[in-house]
């Protein structure tokens, strides 16, 4: 093993062992089956209501390290954009230090700008739940803390009332084998996060936390959701 093997082979130690804070710092630039039955749909005769339902749309969720949530949906077809940053604390304008000393009340999360008429809200819950673990609380894999919990934070109602259901269902199911621990939160002010978070994996695909974390969440997305994989990612 060359030197720059065995250092590589370190870094990917530490990413594995300290998760995504310790990596951030350096400013580097189970399969279960969660398909959930749809909610039956209704036809209006408002037009105004069918305009705005083809409007983009936007879903906030927090899965862990928003590296990983972002990567993985910014392969999926009908996907506009993803941003990541933070919600659902008591801070304005947080930094990454202030979440991660666990003092803000933030979780890393993501804002996905989606076409509805080519996906749809349910469909952003099934991927979700699929590539991050729901029933560990405030923890993904070596990611520790209450800025890593498993929250979907409603814009309205229908998308509370799609969330309950869809955890119901799941539950029901017995997918997961334990209980769903994932919050539904009202959306509140989010803020992006910094410059070198956003585009983390696409931009720095060798890094060490990427290679041992990020990739392995693409990777199910892929395996899982062939079909749901814009044209430019295959």
């Amino acid at each position: 093993m060359t030197r720059l093997s065995a250092l590589a082979a370190a870094v990917c130690c530490l990413a594995v062992l300290f998760g995504c804070d310790v990596n951030a710092q350096t400013q580097a630039s189970g399969d279960s089956t969660v398909a959930a039955s749809e909610p039956e749909s209704s036809t209006s005769s408002d037009s105004a209501d069918s305009e705005s339902a083809n409007k983009e749309q936007v879903a906030t969720l927090a899965g862990g390290c928003f590296w990983c949530t972002e990567a993985v949906f910014e392969r999926m077809e009908g996907v506009n954009d993803v941003v990541s940053g933070y919600i659902g604390g008591t801070v304005p304008n947080p930094t990454y230090e202030q979440v991660c000393s666990k003092q803000t009340g933030h979780a890393e999360a993501v804002e996905i700008y989606y076409d509805p008429a080519k996906v749809k809200y349910e469909e952003l819950l099934e991927v979700f739940f699929k590539t991050h673990d729901p029933t560990t609380l405030n923890k993904q894999g070596a990611d520790e803390g209450p800025q890593y919990r498993s929250s979907i934070f409603v814009h309205d109602d229908k998308q509370r009332e799609i969330a309950e259901q869809y955890i119901k269902q799941l539950d029901a199911s017995d997918a997961f084998n334990r209980k769903i621990v994932t919050k539904i939160e009202k959306a509140t002010t989010f803020y992006p996060a910094e410059e070198y978070h956003q585009d983390f994996y696409r931009r720095n695909p060798n890094y060490g936390y990427c290679q041992a974390v990020v990739a392995s969440k693409v990777r199910k997305f892929n395996r899982n959701f062939g079909d749901k994989i814009k044209q430019d990612a295959k």
